[in-house]
C-alpha cells in the first residue's frame, strides 16, 4: 500500500540554499516563521538588544506583535521579515567565523567604526536605522571582510 506523504518541503536551490522565489509562498512563510522568530529571539538576548531595538531590525513591527511572538503566539511573517531574521542571522554567522569568542564580536558590532559603510557609527547603530538596506550593507560587509563574494 503506498502512503500519502503530508509533509511540506521547502525549495531550495542547492543543499541549504532557498530558492529565490520560495518566500513568495506563503505556506513556506508559514512553515519558516516559528523556527525564524526563536532564532531571532535567542540571538536578540546574546546581543542583549533592547525590545525597541529588536522592533527596529524586524521592519518597526508593533509592541503587542513583538510581545505576541516573546509569547510564542507568531503567525506568517512576510518576506520582509524573513529576509530581515536572515540577515541578522548571517551577521551573526559571520562574526562567529571572524572572531574566536563572542565578547570580541560583540565589542566589534558595538563599536564606532569609521570604514565606508558606517562613517562614525557601529554596525549595529547602522543596522538598527530601520531599512532593509541597511542591513543588508552590515552583512555585505562582515561577507566582504569573511572573503566571501
Amino acid at each position: 500500500m503506498a502512503s500519502t506523504s503530508t509533509t511540506f518541503e521547502i525549495p531550495t536551490a542547492a543543499p541549504g540554499v532557498l530558492a529565490s522565489d520560495a518566500l513568495r509562498d506563503p505556506k513556506v512563510r508559514e512553515r519558516m516563521s516559528p523556527v525564524a522568530v526563536k532564532l531571532f529571539l535567542k540571538l536578540s538576548d546574546l546581543w542583549r538588544l533592547a525590545v525597541d531595538q529588536r522592533r527596529s531590525l524586524l521592519g518597526d513591527i508593533s509592541k503587542p506583535t513583538y510581545h505576541n511572538w516573546q509569547n510564542g503566539k507568531i503567525g506568517t511573517l512576510t518576506r520582509d521579515q524573513l529576509e530581515r531574521i536572515s540577515l541578522v542571522l548571517g551577521i551573526h554567522k559571520g562574526l562567529k567565523l571572524l572572531f574566536a569568542d563572542e565578547s570580541s564580536a560583540a565589542r566589534w558590532l558595538t563599536s564606532p567604526n569609521r570604514d565606508l559603510p558606517f562613517g562614525g557609527v557601529s554596525p549595529l547603530d547602522r543596522a538598527l536605522r530601520g531599512s532593509i538596506d541597511d542591513l543588508y550593507a552590515v552583512r555585505r560587509y562582515v561577507d566582504a571582510w569573511r572573503g566571501m563574494k
